[in-house]
């Protein structure tokens, strides 16, 4: 019976299930319990949550999902909840570039989880996960985006004579920025196709931007945590998805784009380059879901002009509210899905483990099966998580600071102002934030 009264029984509980993957568990009997949760929605998050049913039969709970919606909506929700006094409920998707805003609502894992268990993870997502040395969130699967494209595309002698005639070399996947405007640009004849696209609101064309801002040699801030985004660099950032949009090269409706339109965007045969993350692998080369399976290849974030690669990153997570009202079920539910066999569920499909073990076993069964894309795809992410990733900043002002961000983002993009008066206005709305947090 898992009767959790401190670290190591829990320790002795997890031990056998990661010694011996795939051997069954015993994750408590909490007969006649409700569970209640809020979980991220979206194609690349939902298979994980087949898994759910088998934790109800193992553990007599029910689990009641009170939300299921994209990240930036459940943000808002939970502050809601936090302003309103209603946090009556136990487990809630969390990132890492979100926990720092959230305060003390969610436990320490440390008090629950033995370190035993924690040592299966790979340590600097741990370190992520952490906020002022508290272990808030037990990370699911990590992120970092690669460049897919149409490998027919780049195949057909016409295009390759024809775009070499144009822009003076050869077409062969982009290694730049600057050779994805021009790729994107000859590839593009809306309104049936088009060369590229990018999420265009919330935190989401923020992280775009930002790493785009450190592959041309910026940054958010200087050491005083003054913004300097609205440097040359950052216009220069800017000015990328201001210059595609002006020439017809994307979608139309990007600045209301969040991920599951550029994934599903990709996957409809409309789009030639897309810069997404490792959980649409997957997707993306099945013939039930994609028109390009079969035709997709995949290269490592292109370089900007500093010779920097894009590879802003993160992790998904699951926290558990201080208030929860059975945290032994709560503190068997995050570990169950975040467990070896939950994790290589999430890998099949192209997500990035958070299990050292995870990563190797993964990747010997695509080998095993023949499954060469997918091997591709670990490959070529594990070199861009070793390489190229970075996080935001991880500091509790985050989503604030993106929120007054990427509304001028967009007015930049579709016209309303220059890229300078658009990174000079958030600038200053930012400058004002972080001056009243207590920054400088």
């Amino acid at each position: 019976m898992f009767r959790l009264k401190g670290k190591a029984m829990l320790a002795t509980a997890l031990v056998p299930l990661l010694a011996m993957p795939g051997v069954a568990q015993d994750y408590g009997n909490f007969d006649g319990y409700t569970l209640r949760v809020k979980l991220i929605g979206g194609a690349q998050y939902e298979p994980l949550y087949s898994e759910i049913s088998a934790w109800e039969e193992m553990t007599g709970a029910t689990v009641e999902i009170l939300s299921r919606q994209n990240h930036f909506e459940l943000d808002r929700e939970i502050k809601q909840d936090i302003a309103a006094g209603t946090l009556d409920w136990c487990v809630g998707s969390n990132h890492t570039s979100f926990a720092p805003q959230y305060g003390r609502i969610y436990v320490d894992l440390r008090d629950h989880i033995s370190e035993d268990v924690l040592s299966d993870f790979v340590p600097r997502v741990l370190e992520h996960s952490t906020v002022d040395g508290r272990l808030v969130q037990l990370p699911r699967h990590s992120d970092v985006s690669n460049l897919f494209y149409i490998r027919s595309l780049y195949e057909d002698e016409a295009n390759q004579q024809a775009f070499e005639a144009e822009y003076g070399y050869a077409l062969t996947p982009p290694e730049t920025w600057a050779q994805v405007a021009d790729q994107a640009n000859f590839f593009a004849d809306p309104p049936d196709f088009y060369g590229t696209q990018y999420v265009g609101k919330d935190e989401a064309v923020v992280g775009r931007f930002y790493e785009m801002l450190v592959a041309e040699g910026g940054q958010l801030f200087n050491d005083d945590w003054e913004p300097t985004f609205n440097s040359e660099a950052g216009v220069r950032a800017l000015d990328w998805f201001v210059d595609l949009y002006n020439s017809g090269a994307v979608p139309r409706g990007v600045p209301n784009y969040l991920w599951d339109d550029t994934g599903l965007g990709f996957a409809s045969g409309s789009v030639a380059l897309n810069l997404d993350w490792a959980g649409w692998s997957a997707f993306f080369n099945d013939p039930e879901n994609s028109s390009v399976a079969g035709d997709v290849g995949l290269v490592r974030a292109p370089m900007g002009s500093a010779g920097v690669r894009t590879g802003w990153s993160g992790s998904h997570s699951f926290s558990i509210t201080e208030t929860c009202d059975n945290m032994e079920a709560a503190v068997s539910f995050v570990t169950f899905l975040t467990d070896h066999d939950r994790q290589m569920v999430e890998a099949r499909n192209g997500l990035l483990p958070t299990r050292t073990q995870v990563w190797e076993d993964a990747r010997a069964e695509f080998a095993a099966d023949g499954r060469d894309f997918m091997v591709e795809v670990f490959d070529t992410y594990s070199a861009s998580m070793a390489e190229d990733a970075f996080t935001p900043p991880l500091i509790p002002e985050w989503i604030e600071v993106s929120n007054v961000i990427w509304p001028r983002l967009q007015a930049a993009i579709v016209g309303d102002m220059t890229s300078q008066e658009a990174l000079d206005a958030a600038a200053r709305e930012a400058s004002v934030i972080m001056e009243d947090a207590g920054y400088n």
